[in-house]
């Protein structure tokens, strides 16, 4: 089986549980996107927006984030510790049950 499930808190607080393919090398920005969950991904993923930004709540061992999705979140608003961009946070076996909520839009 390659599909992982993960929850999504969105803006009004609902939780949403998707079901992610990690065998078709996507992001959490773009399953978001998939299940029409209110994402823009304004830059296509390029790590250059922040549209996609989000609070990692599971504590799953993510990789370190890039130098550019640092310097992007270095100038986003509603940043938090555990900000990062869904579309830097590739879906793999090892994130099976990985819980974000989607930061504020504004």
């Amino acid at each position: 089986m390659s599909d992982i499930k993960i929850k999504v808190i969105d803006r009004e607080g609902a939780v949403h549980e998707l079901e992610a393919p990690t065998d078709m090398n996507m992001n959490l920005m773009e399953i978001c996107k998939a299940y029409e969950m209110p994402v823009a991904g304004t830059c296509g993923g390029m790590a250059m927006c922040a549209s996609c930004q989000c609070y990692v709540i599971s504590d799953h061992d993510l990789p370190e984030p890039s130098d550019d999705e640092e310097a992007m979140l270095s100038e986003a608003f509603n940043i938090e510790e555990n900000s990062r961009l869904g579309c830097q946070i590739q879906m793999t076996k090892e994130l099976d049950g990985l819980e974000v909520k989607l930061a504020p839009e504004d």
